[in-house]
């Protein structure tokens, strides 16, 4: 394995705080996300050829399980912008004793060189760009004859799990606001159907197919503080706070809006995706 960076623009969060959070709680969302890691996986070894990039590979759960699953002969890299998930890919790798290349850098800007792909693929990790097409026409040059398989949200409407914590504690805290929309760059930035089509299809990618797909994903409710106060714009926000700036009654306010989720101690929702596929000219 090797390391390269690009001094990419990680912006506020990536590179410190929020990259910091997800090797944090890496545990904790590896289990949730299994099932996307487990379709994402299948559908890189129903496809030809072995070279495999993973696009925002994050902590690298699934870089690592498709390195597994096609087998030594393969050549897997993962790209991300974190420095500290890049650092976490790296020892994940070596302790499941598969050779992966990661560098950490920014796929919209990386040269990547004479490196080419078969596959390009992503779980959750290429919503962020600052300019999408001008990312994946840099991917699409990398992937030249092959394919591009990449698991999105669909709108943050079809997801209302992910926005529970923010409308519960956004009365309680000066400032803050759940989100109401799907921009760009953000978690919810690939949702709009016809917008992927026009990225997509201004970046130089072909045969452009987005497939639904519904997961449901689950964890232990004695999980259920860790993961709203670890993950998303709620957390981004009180990490930003002094703790006598914090409500008292917060966190049994947004355990709380929770409750319509957990049955038999275990916190359970379903998540909505796209499965995006597109081939490389």
């Amino acid at each position: 394995m090797n390391e390269s960076q690009d001094s990419p623009d990680t912006g506020p969060n990536w590179g410190a705080s929020a990259g910091n959070a997800w090797v944090a709680i890496q545990d904790l969302t590896d289990s949730i996300f299994e099932p996307v890691e487990r379709l994402l996986t299948e559908e890189v070894a129903s496809g030809e050829g072995n070279r495999v990039l993973d696009v925002g590979c994050g902590t690298g759960a699934t870089t690592v399980a498709i390195a597994h699953r096609l087998g030594p002969e393969a050549v897997v890299s993962g790209i991300d912008v974190s420095a500290p998930m890049i650092e976490a890919s790296i020892e994940r790798a070596a302790s499941a004793g598969v050779e992966i290349d990661f560098t950490l850098a920014d796929a919209e800007t990386h040269d990547f060189g004479e490196l080419r792909f078969d596959q390009v693929v992503s779980r959750c990790g290429v919503m962020f760009f600052s300019d999408p097409v001008a990312a994946f026409s840099n991917l699409a040059r990398v992937g030249t004859g092959g394919r591009l398989r990449a698991i999105t949200w669909r709108s943050y409407a079809e997801n209302p799990f992910m926005t529970v914590a923010e409308e519960a504690a956004a009365p309680l805290l000066e400032g803050f606001e759940s989100r109401r929309s799907n921009d760009a760059p953000g978690q919810f930035g690939l949702a709009e159907e016809e917008y992927v089509n026009e990225v997509l299809g201004g970046a130089g990618w072909q045969d452009i197919n987005l497939r639904p797909v519904d997961i449901e994903c689950s964890f232990p409710e004695s999980e259920l503080v860790r993961y709203f106060s670890g993950l998303g714009p709620l957390a981004r926000h009180l990490d930003d706070l002094p703790d006598d700036q914090i409500p008292e009654n917060l966190v049994e306010t947004v355990s709380e809006a929770f409750s319509p989720c957990v049955r038999e101690r275990t916190v359970s929702f379903t998540c909505a995706f796209w499965m995006i596929e597109a081939n490389a000219p």
